[in-house]
Parts: structure tokens; C-alpha cells; sequence
């Protein structure tokens, strides 16, 4: 527990090192999302993360999914989330299913399986949403596709949050449960379906005449974080509520005005989050099952890679589009280390291992998507031209 009367002298010396790492990022073209987690994954070993640290970072994710919410308007989002079952179905069979099934083979008892299944299953939102504005794509073509696969993902990662936390600290988990969980995400939706069109998209007059006074930040902050709030009260993710929030007033006209006054709060707050994020990792029991660990980031590629190609195609993404969403998946993050976070030491190790190296080999491939989609792309219409001319021969 920080002592009050330092928690400004504190405050302000993490956002001057937060700050000056993020300038040397720009001058030396390095992703500042790694440094932040490796500060954090450094600064574990010496402090205890304290309780106003995590509350800064969930304020940065919050305001990061918030604004994300007001890119896309409820009529696109409802339009896109229909096309999405089967690559959300393949994500699910790819990530937890394989790598359940290679981690058996590797001798491992079902539980534990399972448990690796989960670790690999969900992309990091942060990284990726991160990401995507630092590189200048989000208004490309395979956007969509990727946030519609985040979205299933932060719907389905809460349950099996669930039930490691039923497992792992004998909370109750069952098949009611998880209906009433379902429950619960189709309630806090369609409540913002019902704000966002009866309530927020009636009042583009008030946003135009009010827009530039000093409460306007304090009530829609205030709205992003109180539908967080509610999320996490009813026992699903913050940043679900943060997007909902964000779509609720993607209603209004005055959308992207409402997104500047919110940004420099946003980018104040949000490299709390993955210095936090980086305290949250564990490393600290050594490399277990080294091999398993190899095979599970070769198959951590291999799986989104699949999820994007069929699933993005069947979306109706180009080949190469496809394969560019695929390439900026890679990388795992914050429900990985939830659910590491519920494990016994030796399985959190592992897991810890494996988020860091996912996460920054998830950033490389972000990074040369477009070039490495471009040669994959023409890699394999070269293969489908040369079996159409060996089958014409024939």
C-alpha cells in the first residue's frame, strides 16, 4: 500500500519514464507496447504492483475499447457480427481444441490440456487495438474481420475465466452458470442497442451546442466507465461494456469530436495498462516442457493464420486481405494472463513464458502483415495455378 503523500511523486515519475521510453520507441522505430511490458515484467521483480496502478490501467483499457466503440456504428456492427459464426468457430476448434489436443499428446492430464487450450485461445485486444492505430489500419479492409473475431473472443473468454476460477478457487461453475453468463451478455447488449438508438442518437443537438464546454468530457467518460462498471458487476468484461459504451454513441453525429476531447486522456492513461500488464506475468519457475512450449507458438501462428484464411474468405475478404487479419492476430495477451493467473505456480510459469513470447513475435508479424501477406498470397495462387495446369495435363 502506497503512503497518499507519495503517490504523486510516484505518479509522476512512471509517467516521466513512460514518457521518455515512448520517445525513444518513435526515434528508434520500436513498438512502445514491448517496452512497457518489459518495464513492467522488470519492475515486478523489485515492487509490488500497487492497487492505483491497476486502477490507471483499467481506466486506459476502458477509454482504449471506449473509443473503438465510436469507429463503429451499431447499424455496421450488427451487419458484420452475423458473418463472423464461422470464424468464431474455428477460433474456438484451432486454439482451444488443437492445443488441448497437443499438449495430451505431450503426456499432459486433460485438466492441465484444457487449461493450455485456454491460454492460447484469445488474441490480445490491447495489443492488437494498439496496434492498429500506431500503423495506420483502421480503416483497412480486414479491420473488421479482426475486431469482429475480438469481440466473440471477449465474449468467450469470460467463461472459460469462469471455469478455471471454479477449478483452480472452488467457486461454482455449472451449466447454469454458463446460461445465466449468456444471459447476462445478451442483456447488457441489447441495453445499449436500446440507449444507443432511442436515447444517445436523439441528442446530436445537444452534443452541436455543448460540445465545446468543460462537462462534456466529464459525462462521457463517465458513461464509459459506468456501462464498464455495470459489465464487470454482472460478471463479464470491462471492456465489452467499453465498446458497447462507445457504439452507444456512435449514434451521434458529432462522434469523432467527441473522440478528439476524449484522446488525451486515453493516451495518458493507457501505457499504465501494459506496464501493469507486464507486472501480471510470471516468470519466475523457469522453462517447463520446453519442447511443448516450441510446438504450441509454432501451432499459436499456424491457428490464427487458418482462422483468418477460411474464416476471412467465407467473411468475404481477398485472399491476400485475408491473410494480412491473419499475420495481425498472433499475438496473446491480457485473458491469457487472467487465466495463467488462476494456476498452480508451474503452469503459470509456462504461461508466462508463452505470453511474453507470443506477444512479441505477435507485434513482429503485425508489423510486416502487409509485406509477409503480399509474398504468402502470391505463394499460394503460384501452387493453385501449377496444380490447375498439372490437372489440365493430365
Amino acid at each position: 500500500m502506497i503512503d497518499f503523500d507519495l503517490f504523486l511523486l510516484l505518479g509522476g515519475l512512471m509517467l516521466l519514464i513512460l514518457g521518455l521510453f515512448d520517445y525513444l520507441s518513435y526515434r528508434f522505430n520500436f513498438s512502445s507496447l514491448i517496452v512497457f511490458i518489459l518495464l513492467g515484467i522488470g519492475g515486478s521483480f523489485f515492487i509490488e504492483s500497487p492497487p492505483a496502478l491497476h486502477l490507471i490501467a483499467e481506466i486506459g483499457i476502458v477509454l482504449l475499447f471506449f473509443l473503438l466503440g465510436l469507429e463503429f456504428p451499431l447499424s455496421r456492427m450488427m451487419e458484420i457480427l452475423p458473418k463472423g459464426w464461422l470464424a468464431a468457430s474455428l477460433d474456438v476448434v484451432f486454439n482451444v481444441g488443437i492445443s488441448f489436443l497437443i499438449s495430451f499428446l505431450f503426456g499432459l492430464d486433460l485438466l492441465t490440456s484444457f487449461f493450455i487450450g485456454a491460454i492460447v485461445y484469445a488474441s490480445s485486444s490491447s495489443i492488437t487495438l494498439k496496434l492498429l492505430e500506431e500503423e495506420n489500419r483502421l480503416a483497412n479492409q480486414e479491420t473488421e474481420f479482426i475486431l469482429m473475431i475480438l469481440i466473440f473472443e471477449d465474449l468467450i473468454a469470460p467463461i472459460l475465466v469462469s471455469f478455471f476460477a471454479g477449478i483452480y478457487q472452488g467457486d461454482n461453475f455449472s451449466p447454469a452458470f454458463v446460461g445465466s453468463l449468456f444471459m447476462r451478455m445478451i442483456l447488457l447488449t441489447v441495453g445499449a442497442v436500446v440507449l444507443g438508438h432511442f436515447v444517445f442518437k436523439r441528442m446530436d443537438g445537444f452534443v452541436e451546442k455543448y460540445l465545446d464546454e468543460n462537462f462534456v468530457v466529464p459525462l462521457v467518460v463517465g458513461l464509459a466507465l459506468a456501462y464498464s462498471g455495470l459489465a464487470i458487476y454482472l460478471g463479464l468484461s470491462e471492456v465489452l461494456g467499453a465498446f458497447l459504451a462507445g457504439i452507444m454513441l456512435s449514434e451521434i453525429e458529432h462522434a469523432h469530436e467527441l473522440e478528439k476531447l476524449i484522446l488525451p486522456l486515453r493516451n495518458i492513461t493507457l501505457p499504465f495498462f501494459f506496464f501493469w500488464f507486464g507486472t501480471t506475468i510470471y516468470l519466475g519457475g523457469g522453462i517447463e516442457w520446453p519442447i511443448l512450449l516450441i510446438a504450441l507458438i509454432v501451432w499459436s501462428i499456424i491457428a490464427k493464420m487458418l482462422v483468418a484464411y477460411l474464416g476471412g474468405k467465407a467473411f468475404g475478404l481477398k485472399q491476400k486481405v485475408a491473410l494480412r487479419g491473419g499475420f495481425s492476430l498472433v499475438q496473446r495477451g491480457e485473458f491469457s494472463a487472467i487465466i495463467a493467473a488462476l494456476a498452480p505456480v508451474a503452469l503459470r510459469s509456462f504461461a508466462g513464458i508463452y505470453i511474453v513470447l507470443i506477444a512479441f513475435l505477435g507485434v513482429f508479424f503485425f508489423k510486416k502483415a502487409p509485406v509477409l501477406s503480399a509474398k504468402l498470397d502470391r505463394s499460394i495462387s503460384f501452387a493453385f495455378l501449377q496444380s490447375q495446369e498439372k490437372g489440365g495435363i493430365d
